[in-house]
């Protein structure tokens, strides 16, 4: 027991001190960091309950496992339920917080709760499944999570900047796009990797690649133009240029 949840628990920890190292202007308190962790484990429940009563509600008027039902199941039902649930508790204890002053904090908050998430997720995983489930999601996974988590994280940055500037239609837009990109992304994942035909399994290997670059890019873009994100004192430069996908 003890051996499967360090395994199930590594790679999350991998990637966070990626994420941090990656955080070069002003590092975050530590305490705000665990925070977010654990932010992410409760989202975990948020996110089942939603999943349950929603999926006994789709079991009633759509047959299960045919096509539709699968759509709606990871399209709006899992990719909402969990991304929205992440957001809930990122936006919660971080946008008002005096330490959210920085353009790549968004990224480094988001990524810190997606990989809460991923963290107990994948104890449950693991524990029930085996060793040879923690190998498989150390490389899909859990850095999916973290994928969602910079997506998120760059227009969640984008908003806070854009409120500084007073441009409330910004702000709801880059808010909208920072629930909606990641959860569309959740949902392509889950539902490429639940088809079970040849070419599906391509596409899903093809898009995880291809995501994983992109938010590999994000990451390593939106860090070298990190910038403090008071407009009025600090004004806009490179970073709004590079939080598109």
């Amino acid at each position: 027991m003890i051996i499967r949840t360090i395994a199930a628990v590594i790679p999350a920890i991998i990637l966070l001190a990626k994420v941090y190292k990656a955080d070069r202007l002003e590092k975050e308190p530590k305490g705000l960091l665990i925070s977010l962790v654990f932010m992410g484990l409760l989202s975990t429940f948020t996110a089942g309950i939603a999943e349950l009563v929603c999926g006994g509600i789709l079991a009633r008027f759509v047959p299960e496992k045919t096509l539709i039902y699968n759509i709606i199941e990871y399209f709006l039902i899992v990719a909402f339920a969990e991304e929205g649930s992440k957001y809930f508790f990122l936006k919660i204890r971080t946008w008002k917080s005096p330490n959210f002053n920085c353009s790549f904090d968004g990224v480094v908050y988001s990524v810190f709760v997606s990989l809460g998430f991923a963290l107990f997720e994948n104890i449950g995983y693991v524990i029930q499944f085996g060793l040879s489930n923690a190998v498989a999601r150390a490389f899909t996974a859990v850095p999916a999570h973290a994928c969602f988590g910079v997506f998120m994280g760059v227009w969640y940055a984008a908003a806070k900047r854009w409120s500084y500037r007073g441009n409330s239609l910004r702000v709801k837009a880059c808010k909208i796009k920072a629930l909606l990109i990641p959860a569309f992304l959740h949902g392509a994942y889950d539902f490429l990797a639940t088809v079970q035909a040849d070419a599906a399994t391509v596409a899903w290997i093809v898009f995880v690649l291809i995501m994983f670059i992109i938010a590999y890019r994000k990451v390593k873009q939106t860090a070298a133009a990190d910038e403090y994100i008071d407009y009025n004192q600090y004004g806009f430069s490179d970073f709004m240029n590079n939080i598109r996908i």
